[in-house]
């Protein structure tokens, strides 16, 4: 069997290492939806506003790995561990926390996406100066 560097065997990305210290390889996706106002002078008038769902896509497994108790799983109760899910959600609305548990976790961002429209304005009966904009932004994750 081939080995890697350190002495362990090699692994492709759709394998998983077993075992009290193994780590399963794969991908998380985190998403979320956010919105902000711009006022006339955008620069110095930006208000964010928090985020209110941090959503998890990937393994079942994977996720309660990384996430733990934090991971509401309320929407897609009972999924077994080797499916995918895009249905569970986190218990916090910190975005560098589930960094930050990616991270711990052995995991590195592969990829991001964000798009983002002007959803309320004049026209449609908002503050006279004022535009919201609405954002959703995907973070990919990986771990080998």
């Amino acid at each position: 069997a081939s080995r890697s560097p350190s002495g362990g065997p090699l692994l492709t990305p759709s394998q998983s290492l077993d075992g009290a210290g193994g780590r399963r390889s794969g991908y998380i996706t985190i998403g979320y939806r956010g919105s902000y106002t711009i006022g006339r002078e955008a620069q110095a008038d930006a208000k964010f506003r928090r985020v209110a769902r941090i959503t998890v896509c990937g393994k079942t497994a994977l996720a309660k790995e990384v996430f733990g108790e934090t991971l509401n799983e309320s929407r897609d109760p009972d999924r077994p561990p080797e499916r995918y899910t895009a249905r569970y959600y986190l218990k916090f609305n910190f975005l560098e926390q589930a960094f930050d548990r990616l991270s711990e976790a052995g995991f590195r961002m592969a990829a991001c996406s964000s798009t983002g429209t002007c959803a309320f304005g004049p026209e449609q009966g908002g503050p006279a100066d004022d535009r919201i904009w609405t954002s959703y932004t995907e973070y990919v994750f990986c771990r080998d």
